[in-house]
């Protein structure tokens, strides 16, 4: 498959099979990860990756964090929707045998920041994005299929403490070999999108 096409082809996972994954499979794909330009070659991430009994420990944390938000702060209308999706990615961790945590290593969590501190953090963010696309290109390759998650904000402070890191934790992808096909999203065109001057 050449890189056109795997871009094209691409889909965003959320039903895998129960079979498991190489560690050395996973080695490659966040080889293909570290392989993403980054400014200045800082390199600002980190990536823990969670499988077997650690992937339990992970989904009693979020289910903890998120009934804590709705026992203690209520939940605002505008916000039911995000929920929800967290209580839907949950779903998704249990179903998927590898979950990889990117860590932003520039930056702690909740942190104040000057503006040029901003301005770094959004390259270091950019960079990650990056290494998550790779990863997900990568793991074509090997028939796997992944899902970009950002629905792990509800619970990042209780996801922090468990991974022992006061970084800012940027995304979480699952990885599994998909159980079925997921159809193709519409996409805006091209002219709906770009300006040329």
């Amino acid at each position: 498959m050449n890189i056109i096409d795997a871009i094209s082809n691409r889909r965003s996972i959320r039903k895998f099979t129960d079979r498991d994954i190489d560690d050395d499979i996973i080695k490659n794909i966040l080889k293909s990860g570290i392989d993403a330009p980054s400014p200045k070659n800082t390199q600002p991430w980190k990536f823990i990756v969670i499988k077997n009994k650690s992937k339990q420990e992970l989904i009693n944390i979020m289910k903890d964090g998120i009934e804590n938000i709705k026992l203690n702060f209520g939940v605002l209308i505008d916000e039911k929707n995000f929920l929800s999706s967290a209580e839907e990615t949950l779903k998704i961790i249990n179903e998927a045998p590898v979950i990889i945590f990117v860590i932003n290593t520039g930056n702690k969590r909740e942190q104040r920041q000057t503006y040029v501190k901003k301005f770094v953090e959004m390259a270091n963010i950019q960079s990650i994005g990056a290494a998550v696309e790779n990863m997900l290109l990568a793991s074509l390759e090997y028939g796997i299929g992944g899902l970009w998650m950002s629905d792990i904000y509800y619970t990042v402070d209780e996801i922090g403490k468990w991974l022992q890191t006061d970084k800012q934790i940027v995304a979480a992808v699952a990885f599994g070999y998909p159980a079925g096909k997921a159809p193709a999203k519409t996409k805006k065109e091209l002219n709906d999108l770009v300006e040329w001057k």
